[in-house]
């Protein structure tokens, strides 16, 4: 078991209390700049993450899916919601597409405030995340997909032939099925990596 800690006290004090316990080791390191693929292949990932860099960890714990058999992560429920969403729910938008392309994500349970000390002013949930088989993600530009689904959904209100008007032809989404008349937040999560290949080989985004 690998314990990663940035904070120099806490971890000074963990080394400490785990001193005798060849099982536990812990690692002084910034997890957002942490290379996990040194740990190995099949690695669980378990946490609770600090709110304020929970979507950026996740991002880019994404980038080592490959390495990784499962993750769990206690979260803000807000974050949680946004992970699970459906479309046409508000709380579906880029976080759920991103990651949702990679991972299959559930919601396990939540946690009340009151069950921390201090109690924070916000809910909590247990996420669990597993990687999608790779079969099932065949991304041919992620730059690509990434700059088509926060384009759309920065102007989510809007139907997808304006919000992309400058970027993508409405032809282009429809051959890929996507009514232009749709707003991003009704697109699914598969439709949107249809796009970005189709928008590859078309090599006109």
């Amino acid at each position: 078991m690998h314990a990663i800690e940035l904070d120099n006290d806490l971890s000074v004090m963990l080394k400490k209390r785990f001193r005798n316990n060849s099982i536990v080791k812990i690692i002084q390191a910034d997890a957002l700049d942490f290379n996990f693929s040194a740990l190995g292949n099949n690695l669980r990932i378990i946490g609770n993450l600090p709110y304020n860099i929970s979507t950026p960890l996740m991002f880019k714990l994404a980038q080592y899916r490959d390495h990784i058999k499962d993750q769990h992560f206690m979260l803000q429920k807000e974050v949680v919601d946004r992970l699970i969403a459906k479309p046409g729910n508000k709380n579906y938008g880029r976080l759920t597409v991103m990651l949702g392309t990679y991972l299959d994500i559930t919601s396990l349970f939540e946690v009340q405030p009151n069950a921390f000390k201090p109690p924070p002013k916000v809910d909590s949930a247990v996420v669990r995340m597993t990687s999608k088989p790779l079969n099932q993600i065949i991304i041919k530009d992620l730059n690509k997909l990434s700059g088509i689904v926060t384009l759309a959904f920065s102007q989510r209100r809007k139907m997808l032939s304006n919000a992309l008007k400058n970027e993508v032809l409405a032809s282009d989404m429809e051959a890929v099925g996507i009514d232009p008349k749709l707003r991003a937040e009704q697109v699914p999560i598969k439709s949107w990596s249809f796009l970005a290949n189709h928008l590859t080989n078309q090599k006109t985004y």
